[in-house]
């Protein structure tokens, strides 16, 4: 079973073919935007991180920034450095260069400010455009598949069908030698236990244990507890009454098989194959974020009450498991998976159905986010204090 995808000089496989324009700081993002704007085939990542931060979360950035640079959906680089940042802007040149792409880099500050810089970038971005422009798609292997899984708007629907859809198509992945990539650490929360049985070893389930642990001290450390954060409001209004529940419907979107590892926040997959867990929270931004700097070419994100937006790089396919949420935002949702609670179809039929949706868009078919562009925002997510 193949895709048509691009295959990069590391012989990861992309699922789309954009420069990618990378503010190293915060600062830089003005910049960024200004010159993403003016070239067609470039995304940009608008973050708010990479200065006045703790060392352990600049060192968290730049990694994070390196990653998405190497992510085989970005054919060739520009990074936009300010010039004084606390990032590494030269480690992201040399390490995403490694991969054998196209990077280059211009500073703001060096080039006499915000004009010159974006003419400048301007120029590079269309030139670099250009160059990755006639790059083909060619036939590969659905084994190069990294397809990273959320869930957010959540409602009751959300384990009863469309978190099950995905669980589906993960098994299906991860049986044809695939990779799949499950994060929310604060939703495993009271189903930790089921999860680190599936460990494939005993150093796997105290991992999973370990960051739900760590995830609900960093809530404690402020007094708070993350009970009371989850469920979100839309969440309980949408018939969610616990944590707990919350957590059993969202496990069910990682399928059945065998958790081969946990993953760090900026970790990238180099040879893992089949089912892991990467370490993030839940809020849209940060994880997409985290989910793309895995190097995942796609997404599948299911929700009951309505969650729209993409990622800038990532295509996001969305599997709505309420029937009446679709119905009102069919512009947004890619596949009913509310047609399971109506009795129209299967789990395994929709399962088949999104299979296929995400071979399509693999091979190129843009989700509903991307074709009206509401996949412009993203985040890292830090531990410490801005200061």
């Amino acid at each position: 079973m193949e895709f048509m995808g691009y295959v990069r000089p590391d012989g990861k496989v992309g699922a789309r073919n954009y420069v990618a324009i990378i503010p190293s700081v915060t600062c830089a993002n003005d910049v960024a935007n200004a010159i993403h704007r003016q070239v067609l085939g470039t995304v940009t990542y608008l973050h708010h991180q990479g200065c006045c931060q703790l060392p352990p979360d600049l060192e968290r950035v730049t990694d994070t920034l390196i990653s998405i640079g190497c992510s085989p959906n970005a054919a060739a680089v520009l990074i936009v450095s300010l010039g004084c940042e606390g990032t590494d802007h030269e480690r992201m040149v040399k390490e995403i260069s490694a991969t054998g792409k196209h990077v280059e880099i211009i500073h703001i500050q060096e080039l006499g400010g915000v004009s010159k810089a974006i003419q400048v970038g301007t120029d590079i971005a269309r030139q670099l455009v250009i160059e990755v422009s006639g790059l083909q798609r060619q036939p590969v292997d659905v084994s190069n598949i990294v397809m990273s899984i959320k869930c957010g708007g959540s409602d009751t629907t959300s384990g009863m069908a469309s978190n099950c859809v995905i669980g589906y198509v993960a098994d299906k992945l991860v049986d044809l030698g695939a990779t799949v990539i499950f994060g929310e650490t604060t939703e495993f929360i009271g189903g930790e236990h089921l999860l680190a049985r599936r460990g494939v070893n005993k150093e796997v389930g105290d991992k999973i244990f370990e960051i739900v642990n760590n995830m609900e001290t960093r809530a404690k450390s402020l007094g708070c507890d993350m009970r009371k954060g989850q469920p979100t409001p839309g969440n309980i209004e949408g018939g969610l009454s616990s944590i707990e529940e919350k957590s059993l419907g969202a496990i069910m979107k990682s399928g059945t098989k065998p958790i081969q590892g946990v993953l760090e926040y900026t970790e990238r997959v180099t040879n893992q194959k089949g089912l892991w867990i990467k370490d993030t929270p839940g809020r849209e931004p940060e994880i997409l974020t985290g989910m793309a700097a895995t190097g995942a070419q796609c997404m599948m994100f299911s929700t009951g009450r309505g969650a729209p937006q993409g990622f800038p790089s990532m295509p996001v396919i969305k599997i709505c498991g309420n029937p009446n949420t679709y119905t009102r935002m069919e512009q947004d949702m890619d596949i009913n998976a509310g047609l399971i609670l109506t009795g129209d179809k299967t789990i395994d039929q929709v399962g088949e159905e999104a299979f296929a949706r995400l071979l399509d868009t693999l091979s190129g078919k843009m989700t509903k986010n991307e074709a009206i562009q509401y996949c412009t925002s993203i985040d890292i997510h830090c531990l410490g204090p801005v200061i």
